[in-house]
């Protein structure tokens, strides 16, 4: 009972990861309609600029801040040079997106190196019905926590929120009262690059990170947002959690290695689902 309930405080923190990944996908997604596969790179640039600000001297929380700032920064960026061009369409933009996330690559191993860095989270333990509970995991759900409400009250109490639920309703409509979709769409790369950032200066302390930790953050965040369609946050943060859930039980039970096919597992039966019932809705709607 214990065993069990460790894998599932540690998938939940790990799942929290995943949804603030998968939320910054969603956060771009419904407003420019662009898969944003530079999504991972936020979190690894967070995680690693964080480690290099505390070893500069910076004190805990206000590196965490200035790692996630960088994020935002990098979002901008990608933003900017996917669908700051007036006309680019989508899959364009897509493709930019990847073609940036191959490059950084290479930009991070040039100011990081190659080897994994992490640095000390929230120190100490306690125990809970027999497991040993870091206390690094309540701070990643809580914050998570905070994070997702204040997502929420972001969207429906504040103009820039209702700007891009808007863009993402209807953007020709929200063009016409005189919204400027362009802008909407940068301001939502930067948000996919705080809530990227978040998960890199969150995870970082439980899991050692790299340049190449992209591929794997990315995978497990877009299993976690196409859980919602792409569209929806609070059901990106249901699908992380399912599926650090899931994947703490597999390493715990089974083979760690395994954990990566169970997210493009999920990730595939999902997609599958969603292509079957597709049809169905149409016909509904007709």
């Amino acid at each position: 009972m214990s065993a069990f309930l460790s894998y599932l405080i540690n998938g939940l923190a790990v799942g929290c990861g995943f949804a603030l990944i998968g939320s910054g996908l969603v956060a771009v997604h419904r407003v420019t309609r662009v898969v944003n596969f530079a999504q991972g790179m936020f979190a690894v640039v967070a995680g690693l600029s964080a480690a290099s600000f505390l070893n500069a001297g910076l004190p805990h929380g206000v590196a965490e801040v200035a790692a996630v700032a960088v994020a935002v920064g990098a979002g901008l960026l990608v933003g900017l040079l996917a669908i700051g061009r007036r006309g680019t369409d989508p899959l364009s933009a897509l493709i930019i997106t990847l073609g940036i996330g191959i490059l950084a690559y290479a930009v991070e191993v040039m100011i990081w190196g190659d080897q994994p860095r992490s640095f000390p989270g929230l120190g100490g333990a306690f125990t809970l019905a027999g497991a040993t509970v870091q206390k690094q995991y309540l701070l990643v759900i809580g914050v998570t926590a905070v994070t997702f409400t204040a997502l929420g009250l972001f969207f429906g109490r504040t103009y820039a929120g209702k700007g891009l639920t808007a863009c993402a309703s209807n953007p020709y409509a929200a063009q016409v009262i005189g919204i400027d979709v362009r802008r909407m769409g940068l301001l939502a790369f930067g948000l996919g690059g705080a809530l990227g950032g978040i998960a890199g200066v969150l995870v970082t302390p439980l899991q050692p990170i790299s340049f190449d930790s992209e591929v794997t953050l990315i995978v497990n965040g877009f299993a976690a947002a196409v859980f919602g369609g792409l569209t929806r946050p609070g059901a990106a943060l249901a699908g992380g959690l399912v599926l650090g859930v899931a994947e703490a039980m597999v390493a715990g039970y089974g083979k760690a290695s395994y954990q990566i096919e169970v997210a493009l597992g999920l990730m595939l039966a999902i997609m599958i689902w969603q292509a079957a019932r597709t049809p169905a809705l149409q016909e509904e709607a007709v």
